[in-house]
């Protein structure tokens, strides 16, 4: 329903190789079955855009996408032209460098990319101005620990995404924002500290 919009939306996605082509002929297959239209229909899977302004921006990003070299494998596209709706959009063979792989969209454009092991992907996955939140997908959990353990967000799901509560504090590293909502960390933007620091000439104790 968020269109993409969510701030924590998982749009970059590493795929081990040995799995790479079939979850890319998935994921395009998932984005063509997908339900664009008023938010307000419990049938309806995606919603519009927030303004035209946003739209546009998208539609950009996308056509930066094919220009550096991704595989556009669905979507792309106005749909209608009435209301801010985006296609669901997949892209396959990211490359790090790319405009799409950099920045922040804030629309339903997927971008997919290849990886051999687990240091080249912490690595990669790090290398961004961004950290709010992350996930990792596997049955090993000693892979998962170490996974976990090296990424740079504020929030990282094991096999989930975007499961959130209210105990559990919600912020991001580096250019994603600062201090915590939720949880006991999510008081301290509600106090102030005060420091009274006073000389006493003798003790009386």
């Amino acid at each position: 329903m968020k269109a993409g919009q969510c701030c924590c939306a998982g749009s970059r996605t590493f795929v081990e190789s040995s799995i790479y082509d079939k979850f890319v002929e998935r994921s395009a297959a998932r984005a063509k079955l997908r339900t664009v239209g008023n938010p307000f229909d419990l049938k309806v899977e995606q919603g519009p855009q927030v303004d035209d302004e946003q739209l546009k921006k998208i539609l950009s990003m996308i056509d930066s996408g094919k220009t550096e070299g991704a595989k556009l494998l669905y979507g792309g596209n106005r749909v209608g032209e009435k209301g801010y709706f985006v296609e669901p959009t997949v892209f396959a063979d990211v490359k790090d460098d790319m405009k799409i792989a950099k920045e922040e969209i804030f629309g339903p454009v997927q971008q997919i990319f290849k990886f051999d092991d687990l240091d080249e992907v912490l690595e990669r996955a790090n290398k961004t101005d961004y950290g709010l939140a992350a996930a990792v997908f596997t049955k090993d959990i000693d892979r998962a620990n170490h996974l976990v353990q090296g990424l740079r967000a504020g929030t990282v799901w094991v096999n989930s995404y975007n499961n959130l509560a209210t105990q559990v504090p919600f912020g991001g590293y580096k250019m994603s924002g600062q201090g915590r909502e939720l949880g006991e960390y999510g008081l301290e933007a509600y106090t102030e500290v005060k420091s009274v620091i006073i000389k006493i000439n003798e003790k009386n104790s």
